[in-house]
């Protein structure tokens, strides 16, 4: 990459290939069914972008039968898919729990969980309590898991369950299969349509422990938290262009709405919100690329924290200010832009809500 953000050639050929088979596969009408559907998500369509594409082996290594692409290609699947709200298992399966293995460093584990991920196998990363990510709401004890794990992405239909629990004065990472005894899995209600979450309860569950870095939480979140401002910054592109789109159509005293000089500020507005997010996201993604240490991988932690909460919050007021520039009709069933609104807000509180992490960041600076 030249710069942040700036697709290689190879970049753009696979962006250029996600982009041309979600416009064919997952537009709006396709969403809507997707989310409606048993699984939440279409598996025709998720097995075409592993077969086909190759999006789930992108940053597993080539030993562990992935392609070995890197972090950023996995970074700009993530925004095509935010851009579409295409409801599928990459965020939680290819992202958080091949990364959690990976960022625990273990070559064991990773050869033995690795390769069924990056052939579209399902896993889920069980982290939060009830109340967030900051403590985890499971427990290990002489290698049994009690507790329950909430917020879940896939955990419903995931075939492995990595569980990040509290273990003695620290924190672990436990494999467990998903229907191992004493493990219940419930898809939830949430806001978000499009996203599919479930709480996972622990009874007394036999547990393999996985063996940590001393940086492994530090790159579970950088990787979580960029992975999530690259899907805002999709979202947020998607939904200034068709913002714009309707103020070019929408007449009001003869003239389209867009030709208004105080509309046409406001759209100019979100569109720098929507490029600095961009900038910081794409920052974010490199440095989580780069990440061969403890030391890198902390400062890929800062730079992924800070590009989440600049991300989400310009998502919410990009959304906002959609809904006000579509009127009434923003908020029927047949615009999108309230599913984009739904997401903007759902997004922002996965992994830590932006105010929680802003805090930790100023701790961090010793402000």
């Amino acid at each position: 990459m030249s710069g942040p953000g700036v697709d290689t050639e190879e970049q753009a050929a696979l962006r250029s290939a996600v982009a041309d088979l979600l416009t064919k596969r997952s537009d709006s009408a396709a969403v809507r069914e997707a989310f409606t559907s048993e699984h939440g998500w279409d598996p025709a369509l998720w097995s075409t972008l592993v077969e086909q594409i190759g999006v789930a082996a992108l940053s597993i290594p080539e030993e562990y039968d992935g392609a070995g692409a890197g972090w950023v290609e996995t970074h700009l699947v993530c925004e095509e898919l935010g851009r579409r709200l295409t409801p599928s298992p990459f965020l939680g399966s290819a992202v958080l729990a091949a990364h959690a293995v990976l960022a625990a460093g273990d070559a064991d584990a990773c050869a033995r969980l690795l390769p069924s991920i990056a052939a579209g196998e399902q896993a889920a990363l069980c982290w939060a309590s009830e109340s967030g990510w900051a403590t985890p709401g499971v427990r290990a004890t002489d290698g049994r898991l009690r507790g329950t794990a909430h917020h879940v992405l896939g955990g419903d239909t995931a075939a492995t369950l990595l569980v990040v629990a509290l273990d003695g004065d620290g924190v672990g990472l436990f494999e467990v299969p998903a229907d191992a005894d004493g493990v219940s899995a419930t898809r939830v209600p949430v806001m978000d349509p499009t996203r599919t979450t479930a709480t996972v309860t622990f009874d007394d569950v036999a547990a393999t422990a996985i063996p940590t870095r001393a940086s492994f939480l530090s790159r579970l979140r950088a990787a979580g938290w960029a992975a999530l401002s690259a899907e805002q910054v999709g979202a947020a592109r998607a939904v200034l262009d068709a913002t714009v789109q309707y103020t070019q159509e929408r007449k009001q005293f003869g003239r389209v709405i867009g030709s208004f000089q105080a509309l046409k500020h406001r759209m100019a507005d979100m569109y720098v919100e929507a490029e600095t997010a961009r900038s910081l996201s794409y920052s974010a993604a490199a440095l989580v690329a780069a990440a061969d240490d403890d030391e890198s991988a902390y400062a890929a932690e800062v730079e992924a924290a800070a590009a989440k909460v600049y991300c989400s919050e310009a998502l919410q007021w990009i959304t906002g200010e959609a809904i006000q520039l579509h009127g009434g009709v923003a908020i029927t069933w047949e615009y999108d832009t309230h599913l984009f609104f739904k997401r903007a807000h759902g997004t922002a509180q996965l992994l830590g809500q932006p105010h929680e992490l802003l805090a930790a960041l100023e701790t961090a600076a010793g402000l």
